[in-house]
């Protein structure tokens, strides 16, 4: 499996890279629209048909996020509206929760999350999470109870299933480190196109990045500004003053320098705002760039991991080491 970056802007003003699978090419664009939790008053519909017409067409959400349904309707009126001509036009992300992590449940799951949406495919299908827990109501973070063992050799032929049935374009996962993705290739006869992490530049992981490069796995980063006004996020990528001389001397904001920063350097974005001015400025980062003193300052930012338990507390070593 390959990737190049393919910088085509006639259906978006969003560059895209190009992923082979499976001798079939995808396009997805460099900065995807999530939809996960958001403490805005506008709902996701909303918010998606505005991502749309500004020029969004990848769209990031999650089996637990509960945004499944207003996307599929805001796709749908989209269409309606002549906003986009086909649905092929758009690139949908969706992923398979942990209490689904199980090797029947995943075809059910998916299944699920296309009802929701009401659609025939979804083009990117992650494990959300290398854990399982028992199906069932469970406090989040999961308490120590609610886990069990993980037969991710199990739930990757279930996934490649999917995406031998038509039912995903292509299938990845999320929060993988270095020594799971070797685990993972060791076995699959699909590898992994995708592997989603948190990363920004308090959280630059060098290391998997350079891993995922060398094997061919496109890496997308979520909470790129550091997540914010969230339960697990801080205002660390705000605060941060090299960041701030950055943006001050291009006359742009932290939120574009970040964004600016991990578009350069090859990794793909899930931005989550339904603000309408940051939707519009978290896009408005392909006419110009970083200097190489600006590498060097952000060489120098002090790193900061945000989830590093995961959903739990109780897996100390759910990343392996590597952060």
């Amino acid at each position: 499996m390959q990737f190049i970056l393919y910088c085509d802007m006639s259906s978006s003003n969003i560059p895209h890279i190009v992923i082979q699978s499976s001798f079939n090419y995808h396009k997805m664009s460099m900065v995807g629209f999530g939809t996960g939790s958001t403490s805005s008053t506008i709902d996701t519909k909303e918010a998606v048909l505005e991502a749309i017409k500004i020029g969004y067409r990848h769209f990031d959400t999650a089996s637990i996020y509960g945004s499944e349904q207003p996307l599929g309707e805001a796709i749908a009126e989209a269409l309606q509206l002549g906003l986009i001509t086909s649905r092929d036009e758009l690139f949908i992300t969706s992923k398979l929760w942990c209490t689904d992590n199980f090797p029947h449940l995943v075809l059910p799951a998916i299944h699920k999350t296309l009802r929701s949406l009401k659609l025939e495919y979804v083009d990117l299908y992650l494990i959300h999470w290398p854990i399982s827990v028992k199906p069932g109501t469970w406090d989040f973070p999961f308490p120590e109870e609610a886990l069990t063992s993980f037969d991710l050799k199990g739930v990757w032929q279930a996934m490649e299933e999917c995406q031998k049935q038509g039912l995903t374009k292509l299938i990845g996962v999320s929060n993988f480190s270095c020594h799971k993705l070797e685990n993972l290739l060791s076995f699959a006869t699909i590898p992994p196109s995708v592997n989603q992490v948190e990363m920004n530049p308090t959280w630059q992981q060098k290391k998997l990045r350079e891993y995922c490069q060398a094997k061919g796995i496109v890496i997308t980063a979520y909470s790129p500004l550091g997540a914010p006004g969230t339960l697990w996020g801080s205002n660390y990528v705000v605060d941060n003053e090299l960041v701030k001389q950055i943006a001050k001397a291009h006359g742009k904001s932290f939120a574009q320098v970040s964004l600016r920063w991990l578009y350069e350097i090859g990794v793909t974005i899930v931005v989550k705002s339904y603000n309408k001015e940051r939707m519009k400025q978290n896009i408005e980062i392909f006419d110009w760039a970083l200097s190489k003193d600006d590498y060097d300052k952000i060489a120098q930012v002090k790193q900061h991991q945000l989830c590093k338990n995961g959903p739990t507390k109780f897996i100390e070593n759910l990343y392996d080491g590597e952060n």
